[in-house]
């Protein structure tokens, strides 16, 4: 198991001067500590604590964890750094999540004890992050450790002078480590401050050069060749045999495999087609994907996708709807269909909330132990199978070689179901059967234990993501229930996230206002479009004109064309996040954004803007595709004829749904059943007919009237 909460998206790839002198700097510290693996936890129980911090005032989950801490915890406030300037304290930053794991060690050993409590608050002001609350936090000192190490996690600790500029940053530490560490950093800080504010300007500078890029608009240079390089150096990566990239651990990254689909689609390359099929087997199959309640954990902490780290996010769950939905129209697989069916009931089930929005994360522990909700022994499963046992084994991997910790198990494939029908006599409607009776009745013994805590915030940019898997599922399935979902976000976002113009970024009842981020912004408009797209009601494109319109007052950055994470600009160092991770990068959402309303409108700032963006990152979307793959997609929109096709008349609804069912990934497709003043209905609507244009950059081929005539102009365009 992983000694600290991974964090897989590269937060920026970095040039190699920074690590090497930031590196020298930091072991001249004398502070690089190795972390042991195999950390032993303490006993788990209920805990009654004698004290009470400033947590207790707050209402993140993650931050009343910590609020009977003898450490005198306070939340995130700017003002604490001209507390610490008045005091000459260092200040102690310490980030996490509700449902990381190795937070909860931290806790339990470290953050738990009077000993080092009283370490901490003689020379520290202490600061609590929900890294979901403050992502801005998170990401300049994510930057920071990246630089002299190159590892980032969670929790992240980090020691920063008074001005928030850091001194030490770390993962996970055991409490004698943490214990030296403090000493350490504040001996050095009180006996050299000159040195302490040398090392922290060197590397607060490096992190603010980060955030530098030279616009460009050499539009020639985005060529197919360019792209295909960059896929060519990406596949010595790939994992041919179990999917994914190279690793001892292993994440899906749905951006990453949806821009391999749509590039294996449009270049006709069948080798990326089987690795992208390969690689959705495999996690379907595997133990990340929850084989009993649906859904999927964080990652794999196993090259095999067999034993998971088990939190589930929203943010990963959501993605991965889009990514099956849309790997459902290329191959007709219904694995991918069950997958995106049983992921919608898990999270409908378990994080919902009453007014259908959807809560942030779910515990990857429960009873103090990680899985401990998941997990089953044989002796469990025999009880509760009876006579079906033995096939249940043999299709869940239940045997000797399969055993994890405490003699338990994961429900992993052991082969497709076509192979396993074969092998065992079976028809497949007999499989679904048994199969539901297995599920039935293993769920029910789950619901009997303890069940993991839920982190009940509402952020808006991952329920903006779900509003896109939504529509991604109804657009592929037909499914009315979809679509209410997705609308059904979209409303309570409306009501209780955005104000005067201003979209919050995390709601909870009673909980402070919090400003949105650009990924706030980005992912809202991606999903007001998409819903506008499906539904050709103007009140949708008109949100995701109005948000936009923030984002560029806002949030434009001059000096490097792209877009600021934050309009408040309180920390060491703006942030423009570019690169692609678990999470696709803000910026690049936002490029899409700017495409899509460009083509709508034939709003040449708007396209002229996306493509410079992209033009000004091409060295790094061809050098590390991987980590830029959202990027890609945009550059397959680009270098690839891309259409627009509009649906005008009574009828547009329906040959409108007919079309989002078609693989039809470059290409924007809107409809109207009336007469509009949108760019691109404008002068097409006539009464009594419905007629489908099909066009590229204004250009229109004849009106046609059915779907199959549509397509055909697609292909000879």
């Amino acid at each position: 198991m992983s000694v600290l909460c991974y964090f897989s998206g590269q937060l920026q790839i970095l040039n190699m001067k920074y690590f090497k002198r930031f590196s020298i700097h930091f072991v001249l510290f004398g502070l690089l500590i190795t972390v042991p693996f195999g950390c032993k936890e303490k006993a788990s129980g209920a805990t009654k604590f004698e004290f009470s911090n400033d947590l207790g005032l707050e209402t993140s989950p993650y931050l009343l964890q910590h609020a009977n801490n003898p450490v005198n915890w306070k939340a995130w406030n700017i003002n604490l750094f001209d507390e610490a300037e008045k005091q000459d304290k260092l200040v102690l930053i310490s980030i996490g999540y509700s449902s990381c794991h190795w937070c909860h060690v931290m806790e339990r050993e470290t953050f738990e004890d009077e000993e080092v409590a009283q370490l901490m608050n003689e020379n520290f002001i202490s600061i609590k992050v929900d890294r979901e609350e403050r992502p801005d936090v998170d990401e300049v000192y994510q930057r920071a450790i990246q630089l002299v190490n190159q590892s980032g996690g969670w929790p992240l600790n980090v020691i920063a002078l008074p001005n928030g500029k850091p001194l030490y940053l770390g993962t996970y530490l055991p409490k004698k480590q943490w214990n030296q560490v403090l000493s350490k950093v504040n001996k050095m800080y009180t006996e050299d401050p000159v040195k302490a504010n040398e090392y922290a300007d060197y590397l607060s500078q490096g992190i603010q050069e980060l955030s530098l890029f030279e616009p460009s608009t050499a539009y020639e240079q985005l060529t197919q060749e360019v792209l295909q390089g960059g896929v060519a150096s990406w596949k010595e990566s790939w994992d041919r045999q179990r999917g994914g990239n190279q690793g001892r651990e292993k994440f899906m990254i749905p951006n990453a495999l949806g821009f391999l689909l749509d590039y294996a689609v449009l270049n006709n390359d069948d080798d990326t087609l089987r690795h992208v099929k390969n690689t959705l087997d495999q996690m379907a199959n595997g133990g990340l994907f929850d084989q009993l309640g649906g859904g999927f954990y964080r990652y794999s902490t196993d090259a095999n996708w067999k034993i998971p780290h088990f939190e589930k996010m929203l943010y990963d769950n959501a993605q991965a709807i889009s990514l099956y939905a849309k790997a459902y129209k290329v191959f007709k697989d219904p694995l991918y269909k069950d997958v995106v069916y049983e992921s919608v009931t898990f999270l409908e089930r378990e994080m919902k909330n009453e007014e259908g929005a959807y809560f942030a994360t779910l515990n990857a522990e429960s009873d103090g132990v990680e899985g401990k909700y998941y997990l089953w022994t044989a002796a469990e499963l025999k009880s509760e199978l009876s006579d079906d046992f033995e096939l249940f084994s043999a299709y869940y991997n239940i045997n000797e070689s399969s055993v994890w910790e405490n003699e338990s198990y994961v429900l992993h494939k052991a082969e497709n179901d076509a192979s396993f029908i074969a092998t065992n006599g079976l028809t497949l409607e007999m499989l679904k059967e048994q199969k539901r009776e297995w599920k039935d009745n293993l769920m029910k013994v789950r619901a009997t234990r303890v069940r993991p805590s839920i982190d009940d915030k509402i952020l808006t940019s991952w329920n903006a993501m779900l509003i896109r898997a939504y529509a991604d599922a109804y657009a592929t399935f037909g499914d009315l229930k979809f679509l209410k979902n997705a609308t059904t976000i979209y409303k309570f976002i409306r009501k209780y996230s955005y104000s005067d113009q201003q979209l919050l970024h995390s709601y909870k009842p009673g909980s402070k206002d919090s400003n949105g981020f650009l990924e706030d912004y980005a992912f809202m408009i991606d999903g007001s479009l998409a819903l506008f797209e499906l539904t050709q009601e103007m009140e949708y494109l008109n949100f995701a004109k109005e948000l936009t319109e923030v984002v560029i007052q806002e949030y434009s950055d001059e000096s490097s064309g792209m877009f600021t994470f934050s309009k408040d600009q309180q920390l060491i160092s703006k942030i423009v996040k570019t690169n692609d991770g678990d999470i696709p990068s803000p910026n690049s959402v936002m490029a899409h954004n700017l495409l899509r309303l460009g083509h709508i409108d034939y709003n040449l700032d708007f396209l002229n803007k996306s493509k410079t963006m992209l033009t000004t990152l091409l060295p790094m979307v061809t050098e590390y595709t991987d980590g830029y793959a959202n990027w890609g997609s945009l550059m397959l929109h680009v270098t690839h004829p891309y259409f627009e096709i509009v649906v005008v008349g009574e009828n547009a609804n329906e040959l409108v749904l007919q079309l989002q069912k078609e693989n039809l990934s470059n290409a924007i497709i809107i409809g109207s059943t009336k007469e509009s003043d949108v760019s691109l209905f404008e002068d097409r609507f006539v009464a009594g007919e419905t007629f489908i244009y099909v066009c590229q950059n204004s250009t229109c081929k004849l009106p046609v009237k059915t779907v199959a005539e549509a397509l055909k102009q697609i292909e000879l365009f």
